[in-house]
């Protein structure tokens, strides 16, 4: 993993595989604004237009303290990157890493992670409501369908203390701390039309259902929700140019910043890093820190004889001792529902190891596709999944798509102000003011990205105010906010990239 975490990182690709969430596209696609004619510099430059660009953005400009110059930078298509091309699940799985925060970082740091990825849930949807964007905007119940014996009696160790670190009123149903167990194999069959083994013919050896845990999560069409928060943006005066790759920035004269493009040099007093997978490509101090790491998906189409409800009533993720997947029903306008369903690193040998370090979605990995073909009529019986015959297997997958995720060497999110490193362009060491970043979300982006948005513009307020005078990051008014996602020279010095954090066993370090 240390070998592939020292690749360097690249573009994005100028050729991906469409991604299923792309039809139709938003008309932002490939908007451009003419450039600024006149000699006053950006108060920001974003790079990136995914869900962590889109709220930054969405942030500064409903914030009176700020000028509201603002240019955003995307390499490829508005939001053509991992936002664009995710599994749309809302879900935090906050129990799963809920013990390894404990021991690491102290209860009441793991316990505001938590909140804070709920809160993040809660959030998201509330904005794809208030502001009527069309995004399948759904709370609904999820279910984790576990197959390792050690895994499911983690979790329930888990959930248990989870519950009972939480108050009362957050562990009513609907709310953070609400969880069901379910340890009847019989009944998690009837109730969430499972098979009671992984018939996945990619598997050696077979693998019974164990139990289930249900919870609250959610599902969201990403594409249409960060597009419709940008179309806001746009109307508060964002401007937005595509299919323009950031080459490098550098400090400049006045204090101000000099981003680069292909063509020209841009002024701003500020640099927004939204880029995820890919910020190492523009902050080499973070070559090994956030490493790219490619996700694969499809969407499938049950059986035309499926009993399935049609759209499913959760989503799912299916858990066996390596990885999990993840799944959600996507109801069709016509009727009937396709089923969005991701993963597979956790089969592949070293730990999946081919699959950082690279920026490639423009290829799949042949190995995952033949896995997450099986996995649906592996995972539900096949009564449920209703499909008959090889002529209708060869249908089952409507799409397929990969997308790169940025994993982090700790296995959080880096968000705040750059520490003092060398820029690109820039020969000696300078002064770092106004770099920001809000990245490196190791997949779980869509219940992190939102409110580390919201932190990060918070962080930014309080610079501008002089908060505090000497140089860090203020916290005023970030109570909520995890401390251990702020990035530092401190937590960078410590951070040693072995692989994919949220795919380890978490019995072997509690």
């Amino acid at each position: 993993m240390e070998e592939r975490a020292r690749i360097p990182v690249g573009l994005p690709a100028t050729n991906p595989i469409p991604s299923y969430w792309h039809t139709p596209k938003s008309p932002l696609a490939n908007i451009n604004h003419s450039p600024d004619k006149s000699q006053d510099p950006y108060d920001f430059i974003i790079v990136g237009s995914g869900i962590s660009g889109t709220m930054i953005a969405w942030n500064l400009l409903k914030r009176g303290s700020h000028n509201k110059k603002i240019l955003m930078l995307e390499a490829r298509e508005v939001c053509g990157g991992a936002t664009g091309r995710n599994g749309g699940h809302t879900k935090a799985a906050s129990y799963r890493s809920y013990l390894q925060h404990v021991q690491e970082l102290g209860k009441e740091e793991a316990l505001r992670i938590v909140r804070m990825e709920w809160a993040n849930i809660v959030e998201t949807h509330r904005v794809a409501g208030r502001l009527g964007v069309e995004c399948e905007n759904e709370v609904c119940a999820t279910v984790d369908v576990v197959y390792d014996g050690e895994t499911f009696e983690l979790g329930k160790r888990a959930i248990c203390e989870l519950r009972r670190d939480l108050k009362e009123e957050e562990r009513r149903r609907g709310e953070v701390g609400w969880y069901e167990v379910h340890e009847d194999v019989g009944a998690v069959r009837e109730r969430f039309c499972v098979g009671v083994e992984n018939g996945n013919p990619a598997i050696v050896g077979g693998e019974k259902v164990k139990g289930a845990f249900e919870y609250m999560a959610g599902r969201v069409h990403a594409y249409r929700f960060s597009t419709g928060v940008l179309a806001e943006c746009v109307k508060l005066g964002l401007q937005i140019r595509t299919n323009t790759p950031v080459l490098g920035y550098k400090p400049a004269d006045n204090g101000l910043w000099e981003v680069c493009v292909a063509d020209e040099k841009i002024a701003t007093r500020a640099v927004v890093l939204a880029t995820n997978g890919y910020t190492p490509f523009l902050e080499r101090s973070l070559q090994g820190k956030i490493v790219p790491m490619r996700g694969q998906i499809t969407a499938q189409r049950p059986g035309r004889g499926s009993t399935l409800p049609a759209p499913l009533p959760t989503t799912f993720s299916f858990i066996y001792k390596n990885g999990y997947e993840y799944m959600i029903p996507r109801p069709l306008p016509q009727g009937g529902q396709h089923i969005v369903i991701g993963g597979g690193l956790g089969r592949l040998p070293d730990a999946g190891a081919g699959e950082y370090g690279t920026v490639d979605d423009a290829s799949l990995n042949p190995e995952i596709s033949r896995y997450l073909h099986g996995s649906l009529s592996g995972s539900f019986d096949a009564a449920s999944w209703g499909e008959v015959g090889e002529e209708e297997s060869s249908e089952r997958v409507v799409h397929e798509w990969t997308g790169i995720m940025g994993a982090t060497a700790d296995g959080r999110p880096f968000v705040g102000k750059v520490p003092s490193t060398d820029a690109v362009g820039a020969g000696d060491q300078k002064p770092r003011g106004g770099v920001w970043i809000s990245a490196g979300f190791n997949g779980h982006g869509m219940v992190l990205c939102l409110k580390s948005a919201e932190a990060l513009v918070t962080m930014i307020d309080n610079d501008r105010a002089g908060e505090p005078n000497d140089g860090s990051v203020s916290m005023k008014g970030l109570d909520w906010f995890p401390r251990s996602f702020v990035i530092d020279e401190d937590r960078l010095a410590r951070c040693q990239f072995k692989g994919r954090m949220d795919l380890l066993q978490k019995h072997d370090s509690v």
